[in-house]
């Protein structure tokens, strides 16, 4: 069976294609590398001793897409292409709706045209704003706070509208919660530019000697030690969930979402204290105030994911602070 990944380069996509290809299926990536980069896909073959096709198009262009369907017989896509920083999402929206939106219709019109109606949609939990309650179900009312999310929820109305118009469509709809940790070899995770809006890269990052000391916003939250809680996933754990969901959108029609997360929450000190005890460093610190609109906490309810996708996350915390430094480890042994 032949699986297209978009976006397949990048974080996400490149540990979902690992775990594709371990499953035996084809994969085939297309990505414009504009966040990611090429040797990517030398890193994904060696961990799994397979080929994958690669083609370096945007999605936005369909006429090489098209091409590509043409060449291809695609059975299933999933999408996970798309701008997906919320701060710059905030200074440049034009971008992102551009982008997000115009890569999206463009797919699921070459999509519709080669009568490829399998698709699982990368999602996010930002669609929920700030929620009503905890843990969050995927009933809870929609909005965002951030154009980031809001692309993210509107591709999710033009997906809804979508099947109501063609009940052929198979769609899964994934809200990730906090994805963080690397493939095990150390070959693939997260590295990204400068400094990190999101915790686990900038840990890492002042772990490396990169960065002097770890900014921690606020520690007067009504949580059990004041700091922020949120729900951490690892990557391989997210990218499982993704050969779930291309399982159910093979087997049933209809469209459907789920959360993707532990179904628990943790503090930014309790992440400190795993990740300076797996990986015997230190992490230096500074609390500072808070940062306007951050939220006490935020956790998933994966009881759907469990149910209906035979779903859940294995990977513990220490895990993901062990993958995460490994990977950076790796990285620059591999330099000298």
């Amino acid at each position: 069976m032949n699986i297209l990944v978009t976006g397949g380069c990048g974080y996400i996509g490149s540990h979902t294609c690992v775990e594709l290809l371990n499953e035996n299926y084809n994969v085939i990536i297309v990505d414009n590398l504009s966040n990611s980069k090429k040797e990517v896909i030398n890193k994904i073959e060696t961990i799994t001793n397979k080929k994958v096709k690669f083609y370096e198009n945007d999605i936005c262009d369909l006429i090489e897409l098209d091409k590509i369907f043409s060449k291809e017989k695609i059975d299933v896509v999933i999408h996970f292409a798309g701008f997906k920083a919320v701060l710059e999402s905030v200074e440049k929206p034009l971008k992102y709706y551009r982008n997000n939106i115009d890569s999206t219709l463009t797919l699921l019109e070459v999509m519709n045209k080669h009568n490829c109606k399998k698709i699982v949609f990368s999602s996010s939990a930002t669609v929920y704003g700030n929620p009503i309650k905890l843990p969050i179900k995927e009933s809870f009312p929609l909005h965002t706070t951030n154009p980031y999310g809001t692309t993210k929820l509107m591709i999710e109305t033009i997906l809804n509208d979508l099947y109501m118009s063609d009940k052929d469509w198979s769609i899964a709809i994934l809200r990730y919660f906090n994805p963080i940790g690397a493939h095990k070899s150390g070959l693939i995770g997260e590295e990204p530019n400068g400094i990190p809006n999101n915790l686990m890269p900038y840990i890492v990052k002042v772990a490396n000697k990169e960065l002097e000391e770890l900014k921690v916003f606020g520690d007067d939250y009504d949580t059990k030690d004041g700091t922020g809680l949120r729900d951490y996933i690892h990557v391989v754990d997210l990218a499982k969930g993704h050969i779930k969901a291309v399982l159910k959108v093979i087997k049933d029609k209809g469209i459907d979402a789920y959360n993707l997360g532990t179904g628990k929450g943790y503090t930014v000190l309790e992440i400190i204290k795993s990740f300076e005890s797996v990986n015997n460093t230190k992490v230096p610190y500074k609390v500072v105030e808070r940062r306007k609109g951050d939220i006490a906490a935020c956790y998933a309810d994966i009881s759907k994911a469990r149910k209906k996708l035979n779903w859940e996350a294995k990977l513990e915390l220490d895990d993901m602070c062990r993958d995460s430094f490994n990977y950076i480890k790796n990285k620059k042994d591999n330099r000298r």
